[in-house]
This record gives structure tokens, C-alpha cells and sequence, in this order.
């Protein structure tokens, strides 16, 4: 699998639920400020973790930024997304969601959250999330 995962974290939560995510598909986590737009390009499957900051929205300075970068240069690569949360009920997802189907990108299934770190991910929807990255 030519597959990666990309994170920004503040609180460790997403920093955990990465580690997880690239432990049980055996591949890199790499923290956001580790990779250019232009290496992650190479990746068929690009994961990306980002928490809800601020009025539900994805991290500015460096996680916005590299997003913004990554969708002018990737074509067909599949996209997933995860994060965690502390408030409110996952609308930052869902508007991340929503953006990349607007772009025309290939997002590969439903966003993975969970409200605090990787202990509180809903097994069911961690299984939904990882058979549809190996698929």
C-alpha cells in the first residue's frame, strides 16, 4: 500500500489517533511540518488528521496552509480524514468533507472523530475507516 498519514495536533489527541491509524496499516505518520505538498503527492492514499479548532475549523498556520497547497498539486490520489474534538458535534468534518467533494478530489470514505484521543474513537466506525483505506 502506497499510503501515508499526515497530521497536525495541538493536544496529542490527533497525534494518538495517527499513531493508531499508521500502526494498523503498518505505514508512516508523518507530523505536517515533516512533509511538503509536493512528497505527499507521490502517495496513492493520503490520510490526513487535523482537530476542530476555533469555531470549528481546520488548524491555520500549518495544517490549513499544506491542505491548501496538497489540493493544487494531487489528481487521483484517495483521501481520508480524521480528527478530534473537544466541542461541539463534528461540523468541522463534515465542512473538510464537503470542501474536497467540491474540488472534484477523491475522498475515500466518511471522516473518522473522535471527542478526545484515539480511547474514545468508536470501534465500529475505526473498522469502517480502516477497511475502506485497504480497500
Amino acid at each position: 500500500m502506497n499510503a501515508i498519514v499526515i497530521y497536525w495536533s495541538a493536544t496529542g489527541n490527533t497525534e494518538s489517533m495517527a499513531k493508531r491509524i499508521a500502526d494498523d496499516l503498518n505505514i508512516k505518520a508523518l507530523h505536517v511540518s515533516e512533509i511538503t505538498s509536493d512528497e505527499a503527492k507521490n502517495y496513492d492514499t493520503i490520510i490526513l488528521g487535523c482537530p476542530a479548532m476555533g469555531a470549528e475549523e481546520l488548524e491555520e498556520d500549518e495544517f490549513r496552509p499544506f491542505f491548501d497547497d496538497l489540493m493544487k498539486v494531487i489528481s487521483n490520489q484517495r483521501l481520508f480524514l480524521f480528527g478530534s474534538y473537544g466541542w461541539g458535534g463534528g461540523e468541522w468534518m463534515r465542512n473538510w468533507e464537503l470542501e474536497i467533494k467540491e474540488m472534484g478530489k477523491n475522498l475515500g470514505s466518511t471522516g473518522l472523530i473522535s471527542n478526545g484521543d484515539e480511547s474514545e474513537i468508536d470501534e465500529s466506525e475505526y473498522q469502517t475507516f480502516i477497511n475502506a483505506i485497504k480497500a
